[in-house]
Parts: C-alpha cells; sequence; structure tokens
C-alpha cells in the first residue's frame, strides 16, 4: 500500500500536488535557514550536483540549526498537533497536501525509510525531516 492509500484507509484527506515540490523545497528554506548566507549554504552542501547532491536537511547534520534527532524526533513528530501539513521530497517535484493530519504519525511514514522526505506544517512553523541516511543521520524535528 502505497503512502496515499495508506493516509487515506486512516481517513486522512490527501491532495495530490505533483509539481510543488521546487516551491515547497525554497518556502523551507526560506523559513529553516533564512539565518544562513548563500555561503553557509554552500559550506553545508546544501546546493551541490555533485558527491553530495545538495540535500536540505544538511542544515541539522552540520548542526546549522538546532533539532531533534532519532528517536526524540518521532517523538516530537508524533505528539505535534498537526492540522494541515506539505509533505515533499528531496529529489522529486511529487508533493501531498495532508489535510487535518493529526492522526498522521511516523508508523505511517515507515515505507518511505530510504527516501529524503519533508513535513511541515502549511505555516511553515515547524518541520519533520526523514533522511535516505536512516542509520547515520535524522530523523529531524525542528521548529522554524
Amino acid at each position: 500500500m502505497d503512502l496515499v492509500d495508506k493516509l487515506r484507509s486512516q481517513k486522512i484527506r490527501v491532495l495530490e500536488i505533483p509539481k510543488w515540490g521546487p516551491y515547497l523545497r525554497k518556502q523551507w528554506e526560506n523559513h529553516f535557514a533564512s539565518h544562513l548566507d548563500l555561503n553557509e549554504k554552500s559550506a553545508i552542501h546544501m546546493y551541490d550536483s555533485g558527491w553530495f547532491c545538495g540535500y536540505l536537511w544538511h542544515l541539522f547534520s552540520y548542526k546549522r540549526k538546532d533539532c531533534l534527532e532519532g528517536e526524540k524526533a518521532i517523538e516530537a513528530f508524533n505528539q505535534e498537533f498537526k492540522k494541515d501539513c506539505y509533505l515533499f521530497y528531496q529529489h522529486s517535484d511529487y508533493a501531498l497536501l495532508v489535510e487535518n493530519a493529526d492522526a498522521m504519525n511516523f508508523n505511517h511514514l515507515v515505507e518511505e525509510i530510504g527516501e529524503d522526505i519533508y513535513i511541515v506544517d502549511k505555516e511553515f512553523r515547524w518541520t519533520f525531516v526523514m533522511t535516505h541516511e536512516t542509520d547515520y543521520c535524522g530523523p529531524y524535528f525542528s521548529r522554524g
């Protein structure tokens, strides 16, 4: 069962927004990494197209923004009140708007492990990030 079906089976309303990925990644960067200048973002490989592949979550792995990691991040995400959220990926334009998402928790995302996935409330006040580096980096939870 894919993620959309899994969420819908829990009576969570999900709208697919297939071309919103670039917009949401830029908004995420604007809200969570606005304290860094272009040189600082480059130093943590947020924009690389080579070996490090330009991951937004490097903001957390390079300790440039306070966050919870691992089990503490999962617990914070599960306990966070989630009204409407965006869910998007690092390397895809595909995204979702998850409405009345309070029932959504980490267990819904287990099949997404190995992907770089970002969940953020509609106002970009908090974020939960799962990385493809599941044994080394993340997941992360942070407030804007």
